[in-house]
């Protein structure tokens, strides 16, 4: 690679408003084409040191500004991003391998918006107060910025969740450091090069590059960093758990999922299949909501499936940039042997492949021989104890399954160890209501999918996370309270 070197985008960190070069480097691939194409700083306890410093010297002036002067600060870094969309849009496809037709619509419009809707939220939040005239006493509280915040976000949505991170972070008047995932770090460093542009201070926004074993642990270990944010798999989780416990950090984890989809037999299926493909496949399967169990009522079972296979099929996988292809490549080589590994285990114990992997040819462009792709897989006959139906897969595959009542159906979608978020489809209106608050989620969409009102809260349960976030419960989690008694 090293022959290639001056062809390849090299990253540097950013601390205290400043590109830092760094001392190694990690090589990040195209997944579209499995070239190396881009060198990402491979930072440490260093770098983190440096980054931490920075935040903590810019902390007393910003969060002495006002929320009105933080609101404005925001709303011109929203729109700097949103003036260059299109580049962000072709960053994110390449680094990413996800469609360039999903950036520029999903990603990094609600990058923009995470900021918009941040600027406009700090504005709104009022304190409590109570009076309490026989003690003469007058309660109040107040809310105050934490400090550093460490922000550590994943490589399925890169710009989308790292934003949904430090919009509110900065809106709530702390500073940052922010680490975003090794394999897809581009956008993060783009968006670096507004952020003077907008008007933040220096060592408001720091974002240090590196592995999550080494800069992540960094940053979880810092002493002076009271409060993480984390976006990414349970496993990790545990071990940022253990290692801020002797901290005592306040701690926000929105993990995986293993997101049921409960179709009863009277849904709307001109609406349900094509929705239930979207919430299957979108993003190669890469998006904690997706759903990869999907239960369907013995009564329309056949017609779904021959219904919903058929569909799969018309989605086109190929060259990320194609605004004409509704599948991208994975993330990565060994994340593409993870997923069609999955697909093998179900084969093994007797469960049918109905149409993608292993049944189907792929044809690629000549470019994309050597990328990371997938065709959506459709898995029926399968038992609920099978690991495609316990465990997150993240990728295009789904297993569809028949049900017969409702009293059975909502346990067998209670039955993992997720609990992220769930879609019931049924024109039953009280059905709909009892179903939904039995499930074991954080989220129930019913006759929709991933309709997101921000002010609402966004979280899981169980091995899903800790934690919500959205207008009030981001709000809550980047501030102390503080309750204040006068007797007067």
């Amino acid at each position: 690679t090293m022959a290639h070197s001056k062809t390849l985008l090299v990253l540097e960190n950013f601390i205290a408003g400043k590109f830092v070069p760094c001392s190694s480097y990690i090589d990040s691939y195209n997944p579209s084409t499995g070239d190396v194409y881009c060198r990402v700083p491979d930072s440490g306890k260093e770098e983190v040191e440096a980054a931490v410093k920075a935040a903590k010297a810019a902390f007393p002036i910003w969060s002495s500004k006002s929320p009105l002067e933080r609101s404005q600060i925001l709303n011109k870094l929203a729109d700097l991003v949103e003036h260059d969309l299109e580049a962000f849009a072709q960053a994110e496809s390449k680094d990413q391998g996800k469609t360039i037709t999903f950036a520029r619509t999903v990603d990094i419009p609600r990058a923009v918006y995470n900021f918009r809707f941040f600027a406009s939220s700090i504005l709104h939040h009022t304190t409590e107060c109570t009076e309490v005239p026989t003690m003469g006493c007058v309660h109040y509280t107040s809310r105050t910025p934490v400090g550093v915040a460490g922000l550590i976000s994943p490589w399925n949505l890169p710009l989308y969740l790292l934003t949904w991170k430090i919009a509110p972070a900065i809106a709530c008047g702390n500073t940052v450091v922010a680490k975003p995932s090794e394999m897809t770090s581009v956008t993060a460093w783009m968006m670096c090069k507004l952020l003077e542009k907008a008007g933040i201070p220096p060592g408001v926004v720091n974002v240090v590059f590196g592995t999550g074993s080494k800069a992540g642990e960094a940053l979880v270990c810092h002493a002076d960093v009271p409060l993480i944010s984390f976006t990414g798999s349970t496993l990790t989780a545990q071990r940022i758990t253990e290692k801020s416990a002797p901290h005592c950090k306040k701690l926000s984890l929105e993990l995986g999922g293993k997101n049921p989809a409960i179709i009863f037999d009277d849904a709307d299926l001109t609406q349900c299949i094509p929705t239930t493909l979207k919430f299957s496949f979108a993003n190669q399967g890469e998006i904690c909501l997706c759903t990869s169990r999907i239960f369907v009522q013995r009564g329309i079972y056949n017609e779904f499936l021959k219904r919903f296979v058929a569909e799969a099929k018309k989605w086109k996988v190929g060259d990320p940039s194609d605004p004409t292809v509704n599948v991208g490549a994975l993330i990565s080589k060994e994340h593409l042997e993870k997923v069609k590994n999955y697909v093998k285990e179900a084969q093994a114990e007797g469960a049918r492949v109905l149409c993608g992997e292993g049944v189907d040819s792929l044809a690629l462009p000549a470019g994309n021989q050597k990328g990371y792709f997938m065709l959506p897989t459709v898995i029926a006959e399968i038992k609920d104890e099978s690991c495609c139906m316990q465990e997150e897969i993240f990728g295009p595959v789904t297993c569809v399954v028949a049900f017969d009542t409702e009293e059975e159906v909502i346990e067998r979608a209670n039955g993992v160890k997720y609990g992220l978020a769930a879609t019931v489809w049924s024109s039953n209106v009280g059905r709909v209501h009892r179903v939904a608050r039995r499930l074991q989620c954080g989220l129930v969409w019913s006759n929709c999918w991933l309709v997101r009102d921000l002010n609402l809260p966004f979280g899981g349960m169980k091995a899903s996370g800790i934690g919500r976030e959205g207008a009030k419960d981001s709000y809550e989690f980047f501030t102390e309270v503080k309750t204040i008694t006068i007797k007067h």
